[in-house]
């Protein structure tokens, strides 16, 4: 990845970084409605972006004019609560006035192999998204790409069977597909994602480098202290 198309951005509070993605987030959805009538989102897991889904629920939009995509899953029963799917509705979908065939849920609790072929036919009508949402984990890697992984980038999603973490089987957009969007956000909170952070500003290949747009990628950092 050019380093270059990369924008940087350090906050000194929590609070600071999940308003700005919020606002940032929201001016790219209005810009999208108007110009297209629609807005086409990826979301991430974790914590950081629950933060951002949190304040999301409160703002003023035309919930029926956002398409929301899901960028990894867990093959985990369809309401558990570690599936990401869960976290997001817990936290923001179950509280807006958003039609849930506007909502694609990766069907991951089907496994890996099925869940990852069927999402695959959900993307296959679809163009660019419009913005993707990633984190970043201690170990560097993004949705469900991890260091050390090697994955088929002429599919668009992914069947994932030895993830690191558990539950080691889960379904992931490949880094493609993630890089077919109009814009790319990182949410990165955590002093334990420094070793990370500098490891993808000296160059390293991580997962998170394999990441592009056209447009550039936009980073929001807060180190925690």
């Amino acid at each position: 990845m050019n380093l270059k198309r990369i924008k940087w951005q350090l906050f000194n509070s929590q609070i600071s970084l999940d308003n700005t993605a919020k606002e940032h987030i929201l001016g790219l959805a209005e810009s999208s409605i108007k110009d297209r009538g629609v807005f086409h989102i990826v979301l991430a897991g974790g914590s950081t972006p629950m933060n951002v889904y949190s304040l999301l629920k409160t703002v003023k939009t035309d919930w029926h004019k956002w398409q929301i995509y899901f960028g990894d899953e867990r093959c985990l029963d369809k309401d558990h609560q570690n599936r990401n799917s869960t976290m997001v509705f817990e936290s923001w979908l179950s509280h807006i006035d958003m039609p849930l065939q506007n909502i694609y849920v990766i069907p991951a609790e089907e496994g890996p192999i099925k869940g990852a072929a069927l999402y695959n036919e959900t993307l296959s009508n679809l163009g660019d998204f419009d913005l993707v949402l990633l984190g970043l984990g201690e170990d560097a890697h993004t949705a469900s790409l991890f260091p050390g992984h090697h994955w088929d980038d002429n599919l668009d999603v992914l069947a994932v069977f030895d993830a690191p973490k558990p539950p080691p089987s889960r379904v992931s957009l490949s880094p493609a597909r993630l890089s077919r969007s109009k814009a790319v956000l990182f949410l990165i909170s955590g002093k334990e994602k420094q070793t990370a952070m500098s490891q993808w500003q000296s160059g390293e290949a991580i997962p998170a480098s394999t990441i592009t747009c056209v447009n550039g990628i936009d980073i929001f950092y807060f180190n925690g202290n």
